[in-house]
């Protein structure tokens, strides 16, 4: 019999073993609990079909002692018929099991996965600075699916061979205690080594899922940046790197082969050793006359099924470990929180917006960069239907402010208000419908033309897409495509030109109609009749409205209202450029380079 000591050597671990496990658990189960009742039914046909192999090692004891005797055959004729029935009877259990487990296991999957999309989409950019995208989408694909094969597979099994080999080891004591108890003393031989391992292979599944996630992002930034790769022959540089971050999966994977081939070769060689010594002994004591023939048979029946759910169970082990490391890279993205203050203060958003715009003494530093300023003490004010320009050199914090005014970031110090209202005690999503931006680089997905409009008003209908259109003098161009405004535009407007592109995007604008309207020059990637076209679009527009533009070209500065004069992250002057041009030395130095570039 097993001693006190040896049960404390295989409980022990296993505790741990499960405490350790306990956050893959709690972040599976909020996804399951809807289907408490499918569990149920899927427990219950796991527990019948654990049950019907159990009788047909009593069936098999029965029939050596009995139906061999039995010189009419009659016993056996009734033997076939129960044991047809029994099948029919495990079939149907397995198909339940089945169906119901694949089908919670999806659903769940399926949830976690939209969660955890979701919560990155909640995520400022200061997060994705220091955390690769393409990681994050390993996170989505690649740790979801370990977990969902552990729902699908492992954890059925798991279930299904717990339930086998406490069955079975009931029949056993009930068949001989004595040579039950022998077997019972090679368990902690088995189990200890499992569980010393399992830690290993946890560790090992950590690395392959991290290297699977570096390799992820990088095949994701170079091949959104093939025609740079293809411009400067990065070609065989990067395909090098590739194959370096393959062979580093190739080899993390091997170690973690590694183990799970030791447990595998070990629980075999150990359980069914153990049997062969039990089928000699329980050989001699059918000679003895101390076991009958058939309650033999049924002994080594149900050791074999007993070793074989310990050798499934050191797998569906493995399996577990290799979930946990999964999950450990769920749960630390899920447990990301935003940085933006009053995200969650529930305030209502504020209504009646006229356009002000007002930063006062505000600090900035971007994570990656703590040691440089991106502003430093800037204040200005922009009232209610101004054209403001930002001038400066590459560098100076222009971006910055659109960064900060959209609240994907907070300032250090200082405030940032609109119509006297600082904007950091509200919802950033909030605080954004009030705005609309068309940037340089403007971003076009992998969607219709009509759709990629339709973000700046989701519920628009057809002819207010096509409207906004005609004004971002899009619409032609529209309809001389395949398909007009259901033409797919391919992987970042792969199909479409860099004006046609950016009149797209002004068009999304346009819909939106906001209250501010954020420009980093966004007709420069026009010929001269669409911009001079978009530019009176953009004109009737912004009646009435805030635009705050980022300036590279003179002949918008010299129509704003107001140039603010950036350096170095300070705000260096403010006015109209009457009022600078001559006076302020760095934007008359700007101002100068456009008048030269004009005029060559």
């Amino acid at each position: 019999m097993l001693t006190l000591a040896q049960i404390r050597l295989i409980l022990v671990p296993m505790a741990n073993s499960f405490i350790e496990s306990k956050q893959s658990i709690s972040l599976l189960w909020p996804f399951i609990r809807p289907y408490r009742l499918q569990i149920g039914i899927a427990l219950f046909a796991v527990g019948v079909a654990a049950s019907t192999v159990l009788v047909f090692g009593w069936g098999l004891r029965n029939l050596v002692d009995r139906g061999f005797s039995d010189s009419t055959g009659h016993y056996l004729n009734q033997a076939l018929l129960v044991l047809l029935g029994i099948i029919l009877l495990l079939a149907a259990a397995s198909y339940t099991r089945f169906y119901l487990v694949y089908w919670v296991a999806e659903r769940s999957i399926a949830e976690v996965r939209k969660k955890i999309y979701q919560h990155l989409l909640s995520l400022d950019p200061a997060y994705f600075e220091t955390h690769k995208t393409g990681d994050q989408v390993s996170r989505i694909n690649t740790d979801t699916t370990v977990l969902q094969m552990v729902l699908t597979t492992n954890l059925p099994m798991a279930c299904r061979h717990v339930l086998t080999m406490a069955g079975g080891m009931v029949m056993l004591f009930v068949v001989s205690p004595l040579m039950t108890a022998m077997v019972l003393g090679v368990v902690p031989v088995v189990m200890v080594p499992i569980i010393y391992f399992g830690r290993r292979v946890r560790s090992r599944s950590r690395d392959t899922q991290g290297k699977i996630g570096e390799i992820s992002s990088f095949s994701h930034e170079t091949i959104q940046g093939l025609q740079t790769i293809q411009s400067f022959g990065y070609e065989k540089t990067a395909a090098e790197r590739f194959s370096g971050l393959a062979e580093g999966i190739f080899y993390a994977a091997v170690r973690y082969i590694k183990i799970r081939a030791f447990l595998t070769a070990f629980a075999i060689s150990t359980v069914f050793g153990a049997i062969g010594i039990v089928l000699w002994m329980g050989g001699h004591r059918v000679l003895n006359g101390q076991m009958s023939p058939g309650n033999l048979s049924a002994f080594i029946f149900y050791a074999v099924m007993v070793s074989g759910a310990v050798g499934a169970l050191s797998e569906a082990m493995s399996s577990f470990n290799q979930a946990v490391g999964a999950a450990d890279r769920i749960v630390s993205v899920l447990a990301q929180q935003p940085r933006l203050k009053g995200d969650t203060a529930g305030k209502a958003p504020p209504i009646g917006v006229r356009g002000k715009v007002s930063f006062d003494r505000v600090s900035f530093h971007y994570p990656t960069r703590p040691e440089q300023h991106a502003l430093n003490g800037v204040s200005f004010n922009i009232n209610p239907g101004e054209l403001a320009a930002l001038a400066g050199p590459s560098g100076a914090g222009k971006t910055t402010i659109f960064q900060l005014l959209q609240r994907f970031h907070d300032p250090e110090f200082g405030s940032i208000r609109i119509d006297d209202i600082d904007i950091t005690g509200y919802n950033a999503h909030d605080i954004r419908k009030y705005m609309g931006i068309v940037s340089q680089d403007p971003a076009i997905f992998s969607t219709s033309v009509a759709d990629n409009i339709r973000m700046g008003k989701p519920e628009a209908t057809d002819a207010e897409v096509r409207h906004a259109a005609e004004l971002a003098q899009a619409h032609d161009f529209i309809m001389a495509l395949p398909e007009g405004y259901d033409t797919l535009v391919g992987e970042r407007g792969s199909r479409l030109s860099g004006g046609q592109k950016q009149r797209i995007s002004i068009a999304r604008v346009l819909l939106k109609n906001p209250r501010i309207l954020l420009l980093d020059e966004a007709t420069s990637a026009l010929d001269s009749p669409n911009e001079q076209a978009v530019m009176l679009a953009l004109k009737s527009l912004m009646q009435g409205r805030t635009t705050i533009v980022i300036a590279h070209r003179l002949s918008t500065v010299q129509n704003a209202d107001k140039i603010i004069v950036m350096d170095q992250g300070s705000v260096v002057a403010e006015g109209t450029h009457d009022q600078l041009y001559g006076r302020d030395s760095l934007y008359t130095h700007l101002a100068g380079l456009q008048m030269q570039a004009k005029a060559g």
